[in-house]
Parts: structure tokens; sequence; C-alpha cells
């Protein structure tokens, strides 16, 4: 897989962008474990649970549908710990952290620690 950059993209995304080719060089989600994948813009934050195999997103969850007014870190833990209740649900019980090239801090770390509390393996 390569990238193509062009002279108007920002460095800052271009490395995002080459972090997250190196990290699905490694990570990729099975039938038995699949992916959880995150991607925060400056508002909001996402979160799909998929299975590569197959090429299916299982599910998906975002901050566009809470209306509770909550900072960017309280928010993301909502959105982890619908995400696995979801997951639970549907019979997941481990998955693949995809952090998808952003640093583990912040409100992807408040994702995935919301995860884990609600019971999501990973």
């Amino acid at each position: 897989m390569k990238l193509r950059v062009s002279k108007h993209t920002a460095s800052k995304s271009a490395n995002r962008l080459k972090k997250k080719i190196k990290i699905r060089k490694t990570v990729t989600g099975t039938t038995v474990r699949p992916r959880l994948c995150v991607f925060r813009s400056a508002k909001h934050i996402y979160a799909q649970v998929v299975n590569d195999e197959q090429h299916k997103t299982i599910l998906t969850v975002s901050s566009l549908k809470f209306d509770q007014k909550l900072d960017g870190k309280g928010l993301a833990k909502l959105v982890g710990k619908t995400v696995a209740e979801a997951s639970l649900k549907k019979g997941i019980k481990a998955v693949v952290f995809d952090r998808n090239g952003f640093i583990y801090h912040g409100r992807v770390q408040a994702l995935a620690d919301g995860a884990r509390e609600a019971g999501l393996n990973f």
C-alpha cells in the first residue's frame, strides 16, 4: 500500500496517514476477534467494529448521536462504553484496537478505557 500525498496536504495529517498504514499492516480483524477502529475529528469521535476477513463493518458508534454536554474525554469514554455494550450484545468479547494513526492519548485513550470498563477485552 502506497500513500500519495498532494502538496496541499498538511504535514501533520500526512504523518498520521503514514502511521496508519504501518499500523494496518499488522492489525487485522478476524471473525473471532474483530478490529475496533477509532477516528477522531475536531468535534467528534467515531468507533467501528470491523471484520477484515469478510470486509464487513459489524457496528458503528459515534458521538454525533449523544446530546449530552460533556467534554471531549467524557464523550469519548461514553462512546467507548456504548460500543462495548453493543459488541457484547452481538457476542463479541475481544477486539484488536486500531488507533488509526492517532497518538494513544487523550480522547483515543478515554475511548479505549471506556470500552475496557464496559467489559471488552483487547
